[in-house]
C-alpha cells in the first residue's frame, strides 16, 4: 500500500507539471472505486485551474478555484502524467484529467481500492479528514506529543504509531522501520514507555520518512512515482520483510510475528 512517503512523492512529482495549468477534459472509464467517482465529475472540473496540491496523511487534495478533489491511492494505485500521445493507456487506468498542455493525469488502480471524490470547499471538515491526527512532520508531532496520547493505552507502541487519530501516514513499513531505529520493541504497551523513549521514537519517526521521501519512496510491489519510476527506500530497509536475515547492527536473526493482524518485523536484541 502507498504510504505517506510515496504519497508525497508522487505530490511533489506531479505539483511543478500541472500547478497552474487548465483541466480541458474528464475521462471516467471506470469509477468503481472503494467509494465511486464522484458522478459528473468532468463538469465540475473542465475549464478550472489547479491552483495547488496538498497531501493530508495518505490523501491528496487538489484544489482548484471552485473546491478540492480528493484523491487515495488506495492499496496498488499511482498517477502519472503522460506527456506522449502516442504512450498506450494501460488496463486499469480509471480515470484521467487532460490539462491545457495536451498532458493528461492517469489514475491506475488494479486493486480498485483507492478513491477520487469532489469535496468541494469545506475540505477540513470532510468525515475523511475531520478525525485525522497530526502530520508526523508537521511541528505538532513530538515525543511529548506521543507520550500524552500513550497514557492508558495497554495496546502496543506499534498500533499508537499506526492509529490515524493519533499521528497520520504512518504505515506498517514504516512503523517497523522507525521502532528498531529507536530501539523498542513493537510489541511494548504503549502507556508503559518513557518520555524519553517516545522523544528518541518521534525523531526516529521523522528520519525514516525524511529518507524514504528523498529516496522516492518504497517499492514492494506495484507503487510508482508521479513519473512512472519506482521508489528505492526498500533497499535501505532494515527490519521490513527481513525475516531471517541478521540484524544489521547486532547480527542476530530479523524475527516475524503477526501483531494486531499486521506483519510486525523486529530485532529480538537491539529492540527492548
Amino acid at each position: 500500500m502507498p504510504e505517506l512517503p510515496e504519497v508525497e512523492t508522487t505530490r511533489r512529482g506531479i505539483l511543478p507539471r500541472l500547478e497552474g495549468r487548465r483541466v480541458t477534459a474528464v475521462r471516467v472509464r471506470d469509477g468503481r472505486l472503494r467509494w465511486p467517482v464522484t458522478p459528473g465529475l468532468a463538469g465540475l472540473l473542465e475549464g478550472q485551474v489547479l491552483a495547488g496540491i496538498d497531501r493530508r496523511g495518505k490523501y491528496l487534495l487538489f484544489h482548484f478555484p471552485a473546491g478540492t478533489l480528493l484523491v487515495h491511492l488506495g492499496m496498488s494505485g499511482s498517477l502519472r502524467v503522460v506527456t506522449s500521445p502516442a504512450e498506450p493507456l494501460r488496463r486499469h487506468d480509471h480515470l484521467d484529467l487532460r490539462w491545457d498542455d495536451g498532458s493528461l493525469l492517469c489514475y491506475h488502480d488494479p486493486r480498485r481500492f483507492g478513491a477520487v471524490l469532489w469535496i468541494g470547499d469545506a475540505a477540513a471538515s470532510h468525515p475523511l479528514l475531520a478525525g485525522l491526527g497530526p502530520e508526523p512532520l508537521g511541528p505538532e508531532f513530538d515525543g511529548a506529543y506521543l507520550y500524552r496520547r500513550s497514557r492508558g493505552r495497554r495496546a502496543g507502541v506499534k498500533q499508537l504509531l499506526m492509529d490515524g487519530e493519533v499521528v497520520v501516514g504512518v504505515g506498517n513499513i514504516y512503523a517497523n522501520e522507525a521502532l528498531f531505529l529507536a530501539g523498542i520493541d513493537p510489541r511494548r504497551r504503549a502507556g508503559a514507555i518513557a518520555l524519553a523513549r517516545y522523544q528518541a521514537l518521534a525523531a526516529s519517526v521523522r528520519r525514516v520518512l525524511e529518507a524514504a521521501i528523498a529516496q522516492g519512496g518504497t517499492t514492494l510491489r506495484d507503487y510508482v512515482d508521479g513519473n512512472g519510476r519506482p521508489g528505492y527506500f526498500a533497499l535501505s530497509l532494515a527490519v521490513y520483510g527481513r525475516a531471517g536475515q541478521p540484524c544489521t547492527r547486532c547480527g542476530t536473526p530479523v524475527r516475524m510475528l503477526r501483531h494486531a493482524q499486521r506483519s510486525t518485523f523486529y530485532c529480538p536484541r537491539c529492540q527492548r
